[in-house]
């Protein structure tokens, strides 16, 4: 195989800068740390993957004197570091099993592989819906926070997304906290639920945030769901761990409600997590008609006492423990000046609620048992 084509060096760095995360994690397959390359008259496409989660971008070339399509393996970290020292276009001239760079005066070479080494690639995409690519990365921003990283329990290391005739739900939970988002402005006449694990759902949200789609496709190619956008397909695999039953725990049934300056009880939170020193010490809160009075104390460091004023509160008085930093990652995501929230007792959750015009947004805390340390 011989030829040449050219290719604007900022949209093949663009691309492989995005395969970064896929070929760069180490898989039971050596060609995963390459990128395919697929040449054609006008086209370029370069697909990744690491197993679990896969890209294929395409972008346009000039001057191709390839009249069939041509494929290859380039390894992935090393044409990438390389395309992002060039600049202006890009001079890819294929002879001898090896790519050659070049732009200007610089003249670089790549071996090249075999394609046939590749893993097989999804295919055959059945599209489900059209999504507004703004408007998805702003709800992913309201969930995705809460995923752990590495949880014992499967199950928790996903985003839980569901759609119904009433709406399109995402809820993620840690064990301790939950965050959900309800909007009901996309529907499917069918029930569809998929986990979708927490490195495909942040891989997604970088690529649609650097991206100039305004609407992206989502789909599914068999037990896998797709993102697609103009010259972009991402595949993730799903997570096959039931998702918890997380609805009950999300009834609001005889919870009082009520109303605080938003901006004082992040203040407040963040001066009580600053006297933790690292130890798990539950922050107390109670509950009067107008007033919370919050108060810490950490035997080696200090004390917090502070009271804030307390709308609408027609409860009870309380007794409630939490452990403030699981409140103030929530809190980030509500932007209100004056956050709305519910309680029933000191063994139910704490749960904050706030309707926009496209979505409405909630965040449960679960209390904090008086003895913990």
């Amino acid at each position: 195989m011989a030829g040449r084509f050219l290719v604007e060096q900022k949209t093949l760095l663009s691309i492989l800068s995005s395969m970064q995360p896929i070929c760069s994690k180490r898989t039971t397959i050596d060609a995963t740390s390459s990128i395919l390359f697929h040449v054609g008259h006008k086209e370029l496409t370069l697909k990744g993957t690491d197993l679990e989660i896969s890209l294929q971008s395409t972008c346009s070339i000039n001057n191709s004197s390839f009249t069939e399509t041509e494929s290859f393996l380039v390894p992935g970290r090393r044409v990438f570091d390389m395309v992002k020292e060039l600049e202006g276009d890009i001079e890819c001239i294929l002879e001898d099993q090896q790519l050659s760079l070049k732009a200007g005066s610089v003249h670089l070479g790549l071996n090249i592989k075999d394609a046939d080494a590749f893993p097989p690639f999804p295919e055959r995409i059945e599209n489900l819906m059209h999504l507004d690519a703004a408007f998805l990365v702003e709800l992913l921003d309201k969930v995705a926070f809460l995923i752990p990283q590495n949880n014992a329990n499967p199950s928790l290391n996903g985003l839980f997304l569901e759609f119904s005739p009433d709406g399109l739900t995402m809820t993620t939970t840690d064990g301790h906290c939950l965050a959900q988002v309800k909007t009901q402005k996309y529907t499917l006449p069918e029930e569809k639920r998929w986990l979708l694990p927490r490195r495909a759902i942040f891989e997604i949200k970088k690529i649609l945030e650097t991206s100039e789609n305004a609407t992206i496709f989502l789909g599914t190619c068999g037990n896998q769901l797709v993102f697609s956008g103009e010259s972009f397909n991402f595949f993730t695999k799903l997570l096959a761990d039931q998702f918890p039953q997380y609805r009950p725990i999300m009834q609001k049934e005889g919870f009082a409600p009520a109303l605080l300056d938003r901006s004082n009880l992040v203040k407040t939170l963040r001066r009580s997590a600053c006297l933790l020193s690292g130890q798990f010490l539950a922050t107390k809160f109670n509950f009067q008609k107008e007033h919370l009075q919050v108060s810490m104390e950490n035997k080696e460091v200090g004390t917090l006492h502070e009271q804030l004023p307390l709308q609408e509160f027609k409860g009870e008085a309380l007794d409630i423990r939490f452990y403030a930093p699981y409140l103030l990652n929530g809190l980030q995501a509500f932007s209100e000046k004056d956050v709305r929230f519910y309680l029933k007792n000191g063994t139910k959750p704490i749960i904050f609620e706030a309707p926009h015009e496209n979505y409405n947004l909630t965040y449960l805390v679960m209390p904090v048992s008086p003895s913990a340390r």
